[in-house]
């Protein structure tokens, strides 16, 4: 059954969506306001803190990629050696 939970970020509280999954164990995290967001917990507490770290960044990428389209920062592309 699926669970939905208020989780506190940097950022603001966001409603999270706590569904266990049948494979692995603890939980499958999505957060609908943020479709970028899915994550996992083997338990309640650990789906809260790894909720709010994947809110966190995918709220950070979001600014970061913003920046870059106004031309405020670049990135820099690494080249990998094969």
């Amino acid at each position: 059954m699926k669970k939905k939970i208020e989780v506190k970020t940097l950022y603001g509280q966001y409603i999270v969506v706590l569904e266990p999954e049948p494979d692995m164990g603890g939980y499958m995290i999505t957060v609908p306001n943020r479709s970028d967001v899915i994550s996992w917990g083997k338990n309640i507490a650990h789906a809260k803190k790894m909720a709010k770290e994947a809110i966190e960044l995918s709220v950070e990428g979001q600014v970061l990629v913003a920046a870059e389209k106004v031309g405020e920062i670049v990135f820099r592309k690494q080249h990998v050696l094969a």
